[in-house]
């Protein structure tokens, strides 16, 4: 295999947006949902539409608790003519989303499978990712079956470019080519960058066991409210219709960089916890958290113990 390029993180953090970086994702939960009920099945379990999806289609989707607190978010793409649907999930909630599709799927004509081990994820961030494919542009969440320097995959498109849906060991065949190619591999920071700078929440970081759709600001991406009933619902419509969440996602420029984690304080009182944070080229520190409403935009926080202030605005940064 080509050497990989060791760059610094400015570096990387150019080469996202002005190239093309490659970010090894293959840790990521991966579920195949198999059966002739598949799609209804997962209609009934997760946020978003899954019997709308036709061949090529893919949906972004939460798993909910019955009090509509998040049990994980999830890519949900239907590749085939057939039946099947393909799911994945930050690694921190495959258990749960697992045990719970599983548990679920007893009495139907559905198979739920873990193939983790069995699938690599490759992502192409960047302008360029199309064209070091080779393949066509895509819409975030359509997919496609092609060959991408003769290893078969399931093309994805992405906010940023495209993700590599391919078998585990095909995974560096198809690393070297794309390195080849004039992708460049990058560490996880640096696509963290970019996801902090866009504002796009992430589970098991600002996202959790404690989050209600309405406070990540995901509705409008993960929340069908025209299709039939499902986990947790109720609480979902209501906070929609009838009210307006106590907690919000928002945008932090920091004095310092800070710890994932710290407490964040207005006054006396603690208004939520930083989630990610990162050193943006274009920004300086930077960070995401979900905070009390109290904490609007334009208002300082306390950071830690450190003597850290936050700046609490709207997202994107930018």
């Amino acid at each position: 295999m080509p050497a990989e390029t060791e760059i610094e993180l400015d570096g990387q953090y150019r080469q996202l947006r002005e190239e093309c970086g490659l970010l090894d994702r293959s840790d990521r939960g991966k579920l195949l949902i198999t059966g002739a009920d598949a799609a209804e099945y997962l209609q009934g379990q997760l946020t978003n539409d899954t019997e709308a999806l036709e061949p090529g289609d893919g949906i972004y989707s939460a798993l909910l608790d019955r009090k509509g607190h998040m049990q994980g978010d999830m890519r949900v793409l239907r590749p085939n003519q057939g039946p099947d649907l393909w799911l994945d999930t930050e690694a921190v909630a495959l258990p749960a989303v697992l045990k719970h599709l599983t548990m679920y799927s007893i009495g139907r004509d559905v198979a739920v499978t873990d193939v983790s081990a069995e699938r690599a994820i490759l992502s192409l961030i960047g302008p360029r990712s199309v064209e070091l494919a080779g393949t066509a542009a895509l819409p975030e969440n359509a997919c496609e079956e092609t060959a991408v320097a003769g290893v078969d995959c399931l093309v994805t498109g992405t906010r940023d470019g495209l993700d590599l849906i391919a078998a585990a060991e095909q995974a560096e065949r198809l690393k070297a080519a794309l390195v080849e190619a004039g992708a460049v591999v990058v560490a996880a920071e640096a696509a963290e960058i970019l996801r902090i700078e866009t504002g796009v929440p992430r589970y098991g970081a600002e996202m959790g066991g404690e989050t209600m759709p309405a406070e990540a600001g995901i509705v409008e991406r993960s929340v069908s409210f025209t299709k039939g009933c499902y986990i947790g619902q109720e609480t979902v419509a209501r906070l929609h219709y009838k009210g307006r969440p106590n907690r919000h996602l928002r945008g932090l420029r920091l004095s310092a960089p800070a710890a994932a984690g710290s407490a964040l304080v207005l006054g006396e009182k603690e208004v939520g916890k930083l989630g990610s944070a990162a050193v943006s080229p274009a920004f300086g520190p930077i960070g995401l958290a979900i905070l009390r409403r109290e904490a609007e935009p334009g208002t300082e926080l306390a950071v830690g113990e450190d003597g850290v202030t936050a700046e609490v605005i709207a997202l994107p940064f930018g």
